[in-house]
């Protein structure tokens, strides 16, 4: 029996094309070759023209300010663990919250405060978390910080 190699003998590719086995010269490149080239209308059809390029605008850090919020039905939740960390205080019926010893500076109205009597000291807050809370007899006073 022959070999590949005995039958191919002065054959300038052993019957592989003149391509083949030579890197990746047969799939027109490694990875994203060609893009500008022989590739270009498959980017063009597929991602379009935007696909080349940068886009958009980065804020700087030093303008931008992420709030950190809270949901009334979190403090519902989690009521006994922020008086035992001293962040809220019982007083008679009611509880005092001061939201900025724990370092959150918006009050969301997310969920519901329930019966909960709350009275809440927060850098900001959300129309709908004032609604609620002054709707189940509490109230919210907002700090100028």
């Amino acid at each position: 029996m022959s070999t590949k190699n005995e039958k191919m003998r002065g054959k300038k590719t052993h019957g592989h094309g003149i391509k083949a086995r030579r890197g990746a010269g047969k799939r027109g490149g490694r990875g994203m070759a060609g893009n500008h080239k022989h590739r270009y209308m498959h980017i063009i059809k597929y991602y379009g023209k935007e696909y080349f390029g940068r886009h958009g605008f980065k804020r700087p850090q030093s303008v931008v300010s992420a709030d950190i919020t809270i949901n009334l039905s979190t403090i519902r939740e989690n009521i006994d663990s922020m008086t035992r960390d001293g962040v809220a205080k019982k007083k008679g019926e009611g509880y005092d919250i001061d939201l900025e010893k724990f370092g959150i500076t918006k009050l969301l109205g997310g969920g519901s405060i329930g019966e909960l009597n709350v009275h809440v000291l927060t850098r900001s807050a959300s129309q709908r978390a004032v609604e609620k809370i002054e709707a189940s007899g509490g109230s919210v006073t907002i700090s100028e910080k």
